[in-house]
């Protein structure tokens, strides 16, 4: 039985494991975090997305957990919409999406990994090609293994060892990110509200929960010297409702603040028998809402190519192009939404209002009637 390491205890690590295992591989996934713990976000699994975890025989579970992605769309900062996302008709050509927390998919998919394969506290150091097979140095050692999986993110340690010059790039933004507790407080307002150089994303949870994140065009590397839930009041606080309502349900101390990057474009997610999956091949700006999406299908690509005897050059022909246009695609939303320019600003408001419904349904469908390879 051929052996994989995977470097990585995320979405797309955990759903490698999961992959590989089926397709009769043995499976060591190293995580350096002594204990499995997502961050406390949302996130919106989309057609294509649940398609990759009915592949690992998950798709039911997360369904049954998750809230289904109601109507939605665009909104300016006081409250107009600029445009209602079709629903009805993306739900009628490639099914419904879900919306959950993050930490149910992520228990979900550890719960599905095959028992003992998996490691935390064990930070990877580095790997070197031996052969056909590639050594991966740890914390607790060497393991050799006929794959290496790189699912450790943005800054991979595997993608800078085999990749080398391919630092992230800071896009121009930062984010915020939280979930809040709302018990009996029913929220029918879901979508995104664009301003000036910054945005404001709301996504109804299941259990009574609201899971909301925010943009905004600063330099990179900033905090805010009163913490960032006072930071987002003073930006946001005199938004359309609700969002002055979420914010004074926030907790200060669960308000997550990141810079928004992205791997550079690459030629190959391959080098030898080293592959790179999710963030660490492609990490995109979140504009598209694909970026655990991306990570799934990666995973069980992965895992139906190797199943079906092919070799990883195949992995390349299902992902690079379809990874990398959905990450440029994600870039340009952001550009648009973030605009600076009042001038823009107001022809993109203008534009939204006169875009046609089968536009948009055009547009979305690009991404989301993915469905795994069929390699038998």
């Amino acid at each position: 039985m051929p052996n994989a390491v995977i470097a990585g205890g995320g979405i797309g690590g955990l759903a490698a494991a999961i992959a590989l295992s089926h397709a009769g591989w043995n499976v060591e996934v190293f995580e350096q975090a002594p204990e499995l713990t997502e961050v406390g976000a949302g996130l919106t699994l989309w057609p294509n997305a649940l398609r990759a975890l009915d592949y690992l025989g998950l798709g039911d579970q997360v369904r049954d957990i998750g809230v289904l992605a109601g109507s939605g769309g665009i909104m300016d900062s006081r409250g107009r919409w600029l445009f209602h996302t079709p629903m009805a008709e993306l739900e009628r050509l490639n099914g419904p999406a879900v919306a959950l927390h993050r930490a149910d998919l992520h228990a979900a998919l550890v719960e599905a990994v095959p028992q003992g394969a998996l490691t935390t506290g064990t930070k990877i150091t580095g790997a070197r090609i031996d052969g056909r097979e590639v050594v991966v140095t740890h914390s607790q050692g060497e393991t050799r293994a006929d794959l290496l999986v790189g699912a450790d993110g943005l800054r991979s340690v595997v993608r800078a060892r085999f990749w080398p010059g391919t630092d992230p790039v800071y896009f121009g933004a930062t984010a915020w990110r939280t979930v809040v507790d709302r018990p009996g407080k029913r929220l029918d307002v879901a979508g995104e509200f664009f301003g000036l150089g910054e945005e404001f994303g709301i996504v109804p949870l299941p259990k009574d929960q609201v899971y909301f994140f925010a943009g905004a065009v600063v330099p990179a590397g900033q905090t805010s010297h009163d913490g960032e839930l006072a930071e987002m009041r003073r930006r946001f606080g005199a938004w359309a409702d609700p969002i002055p309502q979420l914010l004074s349900e926030a907790s200060p101390d669960k308000i997550l603040r990141h810079d928004l990057s992205y791997v550079p474009k690459l030629k190959s997610y391959v080098h030898g028998p080293v592959v790179l999956i999710g963030d660490a091949a492609h990490a995109m700006t979140p504009n598209t809402g694909q970026g655990a999406c991306q990570a799934l299908e990666d995973a069980v690509t992965l895992g139906a190519i190797l199943q079906g005897r092919g070799d990883l050059a195949q992995y390349d022909d299902h992902r690079l192009r379809r990874t990398q246009s959905i990450a440029r695609m994600s870039r340009q939303a952001g550009r648009v939404g973030l605009t600076t320019s009042p001038v823009l600003a107001a022809a993109r408001n203008t534009m939204m209002k006169l875009v046609p419904n089968a536009v948009l349904v055009r547009s979305f469908s690009q991404m989301h009637n993915w469905s795994p390879p069929c390699t038998t």
